[in-house]
């Protein structure tokens, strides 16, 4: 005779275990494609795409998107010709920029660079400077936008300094490398290039192009890759001189290198351990260009191996190096005074 169960203890019969049925499917599936570069808004493409989104809304403000002739005077129009060769493309770094301060936008003004709009601060102070930029941009039918201050800080960013006053302008046109050479040689003179290889930040650019004009030089070579462009910034540093003195864009920089030597141009690189002493530098008057690196990596490897010489700047054992803007005009002021005293 059976026992009867304990209350409790029965056990139930055992079925097909039951799966997850699909629980699991959504955090198998993720969260969808990823967004394009441009439309994360952390992504330096996404603050790219709402910076020029902003440029069009205030564009659209003015009722006018009209600007005035000519052209950048560090670049030629595409499809430009040279004397010396076959066509040859202008670069352009790619979106509009907003130049900010008070000889910024003036020496893009007087060099007649195509501008879309004219912002002032209301209540600006009107030095001669602002009178003068109003007077170009009326004169060329360039729209004039007067906005509020915190308005104008969103324009031109967080980190600029606009003096009241900001103005649009296309994408640069870069020149080719060898058009500073013929731009030397027409003028009678040996090239002075500066050449800069890694150098990522806008400020040394701006800074080298100052230094560049103020010391004679023909022109500034940047590579296309790994390496800061003609930016709102770089313009800003250069206090307008990049609006005199032309910018060229090398594909490949060593290639670029190798086809000046060619040309006739000696290569000098600037390094901390060259084997060459800036003051004992024998060839300032000759037909030359001047390499910079990054303050962190220096230069290249492969642009190293293509410089006829290395050159070091004397500096103090307190100092470890000195950043690219400030070697390069150091290196230029002595290659001027060399010359002047041929």
């Amino acid at each position: 005779m059976a026992k009867p169960a304990r209350p409790g203890a029965s056990k139930k019969k055992k079925g097909p275990t039951v799966g997850s049925g699909g629980q699991g499917r959504q955090a198998l599936e993720g969260r969808g494609p990823t967004p394009k570069a441009e439309d994360r808004s952390w992504h330096v493409a996404g603050k790219r795409k709402a910076a020029q989104e902003r440029l069009e809304a205030a564009r659209s403000r003015t009722g006018r998107g009209g600007s005035g002739g000519g052209k950048p005077t560090g670049g030629k129009p595409s499809g430009a010709t040279s004397t010396s060769g076959g066509p040859r493309s202008a670069k352009k770094s790619g979106d509009a920029e907003v130049l900010s301060g008070r000889n910024s936008v003036l020496e893009a003004l007087r060099a007649k660079i195509p501008a879309s709009t004219l912002y002032l601060a209301a209540r600006v102070e009107m030095d001669d400077r602002v009178k003068e930029a109003l007077g170009l941009a009326t004169k060329r039918g360039i729209p004039v936008l007067e906005i509020m201050r915190p308005e104008l800080d969103r324009l031109t960013g967080p980190d600029s300094v606009h003096q009241g006053i900001a103005l649009t302008v296309p994408a640069y046109q870069y020149a080719h490398p060898l058009d500073l050479v013929e731009a030397a040689t027409k003028r009678g003179q040996a090239p002075l290039i500066m050449a800069l290889d890694g150098v990522t930040d806008p400020r040394n650019l701006g800074a080298i192009i100052r230094s560049t004009a103020a010391f004679g030089g023909h022109g500034v070579i940047v590579p296309q890759r790994r390496s800061v462009g003609v930016t709102a910034a770089a313009w800003k540093t250069s206090a307008g001189a990049a609006a005199r003195t032309p910018v060229a864009m090398a594909p490949n920089l060593t290639q670029t290198l190798k086809q000046l030597k060619s040309e006739g141009l000696f290569i000098l690189g600037l390094d901390g351990d060259g084997d060459v002493s800036l003051p004992d530098l024998e060839l300032a008057d000759r037909p030359i260009v001047i390499v910079v690196g990054s303050e962190g990596k220096g230069l290249s490897r492969l642009v190293t191996e293509t410089c006829d010489a290395i050159v070091s700047i004397p500096i103090t054992a307190a100092t470890e190096s000195l950043n690219a803007g400030i070697a390069a005009s150091v290196t230029l002021y002595e290659v001027a005074r060399r010359r002047s005293l041929r």
